[in-house]
Protein backbone atom coordinates (compact mmCIF):
# COMPACT_ATOMS: atom_id res chain seq x y z
CA UNK A 1 0.00 0.00 0.00
CA UNK A 2 0.97 3.81 -0.41
CA UNK A 3 1.96 6.03 2.35
CA UNK A 4 -1.02 8.06 1.82
CA UNK A 5 1.51 10.99 4.03
CA UNK A 6 3.49 11.09 0.85
CA UNK A 7 2.85 14.04 -1.58
CA UNK A 8 4.73 16.32 -4.59
CA UNK A 9 4.41 14.99 -7.68
CA UNK A 10 4.54 11.32 -9.79
CA UNK A 11 7.85 10.23 -10.23
CA UNK A 12 7.94 10.11 -14.02
CA UNK A 13 6.91 13.85 -14.17
CA UNK A 14 10.61 14.61 -13.53
CA UNK A 15 10.68 18.27 -14.78
CA UNK A 16 7.84 19.84 -13.35
CA UNK A 17 6.58 22.61 -15.53
CA UNK A 18 7.36 26.17 -13.87
CA UNK A 19 3.39 27.14 -13.92
CA UNK A 20 2.43 24.75 -11.57
CA UNK A 21 -0.23 26.34 -9.66
CA UNK A 22 0.25 25.93 -6.05
CA UNK A 23 -3.29 26.49 -4.12
CA UNK A 24 -2.65 27.95 -0.19
CA UNK A 25 -4.27 25.51 2.33
CA UNK A 26 -4.77 28.76 4.46
CA UNK A 27 -8.48 28.56 5.94
CA UNK A 28 -9.24 25.49 4.83
CA UNK A 29 -9.18 21.59 6.56
CA UNK A 30 -7.25 19.57 4.41
CA UNK A 31 -6.60 15.48 5.28
CA UNK A 32 -6.06 12.56 4.46
CA UNK A 33 -8.67 9.67 5.32
CA UNK A 34 -9.56 6.49 4.08
CA UNK A 35 -13.38 4.80 3.07
CA UNK A 36 -14.76 1.83 4.58
CA UNK A 37 -12.97 -0.23 1.86
CA UNK A 38 -9.73 1.11 3.25
CA UNK A 39 -9.55 3.53 0.08
CA UNK A 40 -7.31 6.17 0.99
CA UNK A 41 -8.48 9.71 0.01
CA UNK A 42 -7.89 13.31 0.29
CA UNK A 43 -10.22 15.63 1.16
CA UNK A 44 -10.10 19.60 1.35
CA UNK A 45 -13.09 22.05 2.56
CA UNK A 46 -13.41 25.37 3.85
CA UNK A 47 -12.70 25.79 7.95
CA UNK A 48 -16.12 26.02 10.07
CA UNK A 49 -18.91 25.76 7.80
CA UNK A 50 -21.48 22.68 7.28
CA UNK A 51 -23.41 21.10 4.81
CA UNK A 52 -20.84 21.51 1.94
CA UNK A 53 -21.78 20.61 -1.84
CA UNK A 54 -19.45 17.84 -3.00
CA UNK A 55 -17.26 17.72 -5.17
CA UNK A 56 -15.56 13.95 -6.23
CA UNK A 57 -12.43 14.31 -7.69
CA UNK A 58 -11.57 11.12 -10.73
CA UNK A 59 -7.46 11.25 -11.00
CA UNK A 60 -5.47 10.99 -13.94
CA UNK A 61 -3.86 7.48 -14.25
CA UNK A 62 -0.53 9.63 -12.31
CA UNK A 63 -2.23 8.77 -9.17
CA UNK A 64 -3.38 10.86 -6.12
CA UNK A 65 -0.16 13.17 -6.64
CA UNK A 66 0.29 16.78 -5.86
CA UNK A 67 -1.67 18.28 -9.02
CA UNK A 68 -5.01 16.25 -7.83
CA UNK A 69 -4.35 17.64 -4.45
CA UNK A 70 -4.20 20.99 -5.70
CA UNK A 71 -7.25 20.82 -7.27
CA UNK A 72 -9.19 19.57 -4.50
CA UNK A 73 -7.86 22.87 -2.56
CA UNK A 74 -9.04 24.67 -5.73
CA UNK A 75 -12.46 23.70 -4.98
CA UNK A 76 -12.23 23.88 -1.31
CA UNK A 77 -11.41 27.45 -1.79
CA UNK A 78 -14.93 28.13 -3.66
CA UNK A 79 -16.83 26.86 -0.86
CA UNK A 80 -16.94 23.24 -2.02
CA UNK A 81 -16.04 19.68 0.01
CA UNK A 82 -13.61 17.94 -2.63
CA UNK A 83 -13.17 14.81 -2.35
CA UNK A 84 -10.26 12.49 -4.56
CA UNK A 85 -10.34 8.42 -3.85
CA UNK A 86 -6.97 6.82 -4.81
CA UNK A 87 -8.91 4.12 -6.99
CA UNK A 88 -5.37 2.97 -8.23
CA UNK A 89 -3.60 1.85 -5.16
CA UNK A 90 -4.94 -1.27 -4.48
CA UNK A 91 -3.17 -2.34 -7.78
CA UNK A 92 0.30 -0.64 -7.55
CA UNK A 93 1.15 3.06 -6.78
CA UNK A 94 1.47 5.20 -9.83
CA UNK A 95 2.87 8.08 -8.39
CA UNK A 96 6.27 5.59 -7.84
CA UNK A 97 6.01 3.81 -11.60
CA UNK A 98 9.26 4.47 -13.30
CA UNK A 99 7.91 5.16 -16.96
CA UNK A 100 4.25 5.36 -18.53
CA UNK A 101 3.77 1.81 -19.49
CA UNK A 102 4.01 0.26 -16.35
CA UNK A 103 1.41 2.93 -14.76
CA UNK A 104 -0.52 1.57 -17.65
CA UNK A 105 -0.26 -1.76 -16.52
CA UNK A 106 -1.51 -1.05 -13.42
CA UNK A 107 -4.57 0.96 -14.66
CA UNK A 108 -5.55 -1.83 -16.99
CA UNK A 109 -6.00 -4.07 -13.58
CA UNK A 110 -8.48 -1.50 -12.12
CA UNK A 111 -12.12 -3.07 -12.33
CA UNK A 112 -14.69 -0.18 -13.33
CA UNK A 113 -17.42 -1.79 -11.36
CA UNK A 114 -14.86 -0.98 -8.19
CA UNK A 115 -14.37 2.03 -9.15
CA UNK A 116 -17.51 2.91 -9.33
CA UNK A 117 -18.44 1.17 -6.36
CA UNK A 118 -15.51 3.38 -4.15
CA UNK A 119 -17.40 6.64 -5.80
CA UNK A 120 -20.45 5.57 -3.88
CA UNK A 121 -18.65 4.81 -0.97
CA UNK A 122 -16.82 8.53 -1.24
CA UNK A 123 -21.01 9.79 -1.53
CA UNK A 124 -21.96 7.75 1.68
CA UNK A 125 -18.73 9.17 3.84
CA UNK A 126 -19.11 12.79 2.72
CA UNK A 127 -21.09 13.35 5.86
CA UNK A 128 -18.65 12.13 7.89
CA UNK A 129 -16.46 15.57 6.82
CA UNK A 130 -19.52 17.84 7.00
CA UNK A 131 -20.31 17.26 3.07
CA UNK A 132 -24.03 17.36 1.79
CA UNK A 133 -24.47 13.82 0.12
CA UNK A 134 -27.67 15.40 -1.32
CA UNK A 135 -25.63 17.82 -3.54
CA UNK A 136 -22.87 16.32 -5.46
CA UNK A 137 -20.83 16.85 -8.57
CA UNK A 138 -17.93 14.94 -10.20
CA UNK A 139 -15.24 16.37 -11.95
CA UNK A 140 -12.54 13.76 -13.91
CA UNK A 141 -9.17 14.24 -15.57
CA UNK A 142 -8.35 12.27 -17.92
CA UNK A 143 -8.51 8.24 -17.32
CA UNK A 144 -10.88 10.07 -14.50
CA UNK A 145 -12.71 12.39 -17.42
CA UNK A 146 -13.71 8.42 -19.00
CA UNK A 147 -14.52 7.61 -15.15
CA UNK A 148 -16.84 10.51 -14.73
CA UNK A 149 -18.94 9.88 -18.02
CA UNK A 150 -19.71 6.86 -16.40
CA UNK A 151 -20.47 7.28 -12.71
CA UNK A 152 -22.76 9.81 -13.92
CA UNK A 153 -24.39 6.98 -16.03
CA UNK A 154 -24.15 4.62 -12.93
CA UNK A 155 -25.55 7.39 -10.02
CA UNK A 156 -28.22 9.63 -11.10
CA UNK A 157 -28.30 11.21 -7.91
CA UNK A 158 -25.65 13.29 -8.85
CA UNK A 159 -26.39 16.92 -9.24
CA UNK A 160 -23.50 17.48 -12.39
CA UNK A 161 -20.95 15.94 -14.15
CA UNK A 162 -17.56 17.72 -15.34
CA UNK A 163 -14.97 15.58 -17.85
CA UNK A 164 -11.86 17.09 -18.57
CA UNK A 165 -10.42 15.25 -22.01
CA UNK A 166 -11.66 11.86 -21.22
CA UNK A 167 -11.20 9.19 -23.54
CA UNK A 168 -14.59 8.64 -25.34
CA UNK A 169 -14.04 5.06 -26.47
CA UNK A 170 -11.25 2.28 -26.50
CA UNK A 171 -9.97 -0.77 -26.33
CA UNK A 172 -13.10 -3.01 -24.24
CA UNK A 173 -11.88 -5.42 -21.91
CA UNK A 174 -12.94 -7.80 -19.14
CA UNK A 175 -12.04 -4.45 -16.34
CA UNK A 176 -12.97 -2.08 -18.73
CA UNK A 177 -16.09 -3.08 -20.94
CA UNK A 178 -18.41 -0.16 -21.22
CA UNK A 179 -16.69 3.38 -22.80
CA UNK A 180 -18.87 6.82 -23.04
CA UNK A 181 -20.19 6.00 -26.39
CA UNK A 182 -21.87 2.83 -25.36
CA UNK A 183 -23.49 4.64 -21.98
CA UNK A 184 -24.67 7.90 -23.94
CA UNK A 185 -28.74 6.74 -23.44
CA UNK A 186 -27.89 6.16 -20.22
CA UNK A 187 -26.84 9.57 -19.42
CA UNK A 188 -29.48 11.69 -17.16
CA UNK A 189 -26.95 13.70 -15.49
CA UNK A 190 -26.17 17.23 -16.73
CA UNK A 191 -23.09 16.76 -18.15
CA UNK A 192 -20.23 19.40 -19.34
CA UNK A 193 -17.51 18.05 -21.61
CA UNK A 194 -14.10 19.67 -21.87
CA UNK A 195 -11.92 18.89 -24.63
CA UNK A 196 -9.27 19.76 -26.40
CA UNK A 197 -9.13 20.48 -30.30
CA UNK A 198 -5.65 19.59 -31.10
CA UNK A 199 -6.03 16.28 -28.68
CA UNK A 200 -4.42 13.04 -30.93
CA UNK A 201 -5.50 10.68 -28.13
CA UNK A 202 -9.34 11.86 -28.71
CA UNK A 203 -9.55 12.69 -32.50
CA UNK A 204 -12.06 15.31 -33.45
CA UNK A 205 -14.34 12.96 -35.44
CA UNK A 206 -14.65 11.22 -32.23
CA UNK A 207 -16.13 14.28 -30.47
CA UNK A 208 -18.39 15.19 -32.95
CA UNK A 209 -19.84 11.45 -33.28
CA UNK A 210 -20.06 11.46 -29.43
CA UNK A 211 -22.26 14.92 -29.72
CA UNK A 212 -24.38 13.56 -32.49
CA UNK A 213 -25.11 10.47 -30.11
CA UNK A 214 -26.02 12.89 -27.33
CA UNK A 215 -28.06 15.29 -29.00
CA UNK A 216 -30.16 11.93 -30.74
CA UNK A 217 -30.88 10.17 -27.26
CA UNK A 218 -31.49 13.72 -25.96
CA UNK A 219 -28.89 13.85 -23.02
CA UNK A 220 -28.50 16.53 -20.53
CA UNK A 221 -25.08 17.05 -22.44
CA UNK A 222 -22.62 19.04 -24.41
CA UNK A 223 -19.23 19.23 -25.25
CA UNK A 224 -17.07 22.24 -25.32
CA UNK A 225 -13.68 22.02 -27.79
CA UNK A 226 -10.94 24.45 -27.15
CA UNK A 227 -9.50 24.70 -30.93
CA UNK A 228 -5.75 24.08 -30.53
CA UNK A 229 -5.37 23.00 -26.66
CA UNK A 230 -3.84 19.72 -26.59
CA UNK A 231 -4.15 16.60 -24.65
CA UNK A 232 -3.88 17.53 -20.80
CA UNK A 233 -4.68 21.17 -20.99
CA UNK A 234 -5.52 22.08 -17.68
CA UNK A 235 -2.74 19.73 -16.20
CA UNK A 236 -0.40 23.43 -14.87
CA UNK A 237 2.71 20.81 -14.04
CA UNK A 238 3.22 19.64 -17.35
CA UNK A 239 4.49 21.43 -21.04
CA UNK A 240 0.57 20.51 -22.33
CA UNK A 241 -0.48 23.04 -19.63
CA UNK A 242 -2.30 25.99 -21.52
CA UNK A 243 -3.36 28.54 -19.57
CA UNK A 244 -5.83 30.79 -21.23
CA UNK A 245 -8.00 27.18 -22.28
CA UNK A 246 -7.34 26.05 -19.23
CA UNK A 247 -8.73 29.45 -17.42
CA UNK A 248 -12.05 29.63 -19.89
CA UNK A 249 -12.38 26.08 -18.90
CA UNK A 250 -11.99 26.17 -15.03
CA UNK A 251 -14.83 29.17 -15.79
CA UNK A 252 -17.18 27.73 -17.59
CA UNK A 253 -17.29 24.59 -14.99
CA UNK A 254 -17.83 26.66 -11.64
CA UNK A 255 -20.55 28.58 -13.73
CA UNK A 256 -21.75 24.79 -14.95
CA UNK A 257 -22.00 23.33 -11.47
CA UNK A 258 -23.66 26.82 -9.25
CA UNK A 259 -26.47 25.88 -12.20
CA UNK A 260 -27.12 22.64 -11.21
CA UNK A 261 -27.23 23.75 -7.80
CA UNK A 262 -24.32 22.84 -6.36
CA UNK A 263 -24.15 26.82 -5.28
CA UNK A 264 -21.94 28.13 -2.56
CA UNK A 265 -22.15 31.45 -0.64
CA UNK A 266 -18.06 32.02 -0.56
Amino acid sequence: MQNIEKSGFARILNNVSATVINTSSDGLDVGLSSLASATPIYFARPKFREALPVILIAQEIFGLHEHIRDIARRFARLGYLAIAPDYLIRYGDPSDAQDLEAIREIVSKVPDTEVLSIFDEAVAHATTLRGDANHVGIVGFCWGGRLSWLYAAHNRQLKACVPWYGRLDGLRTTEHPLWPVDIVTDLHVPSLGLYGGADPSIPADVIVAFQEQLSKAKAPARIVVFEGAPHGFNADYRDTYCAENAQDAWARMCEFLQAQGLRVSI
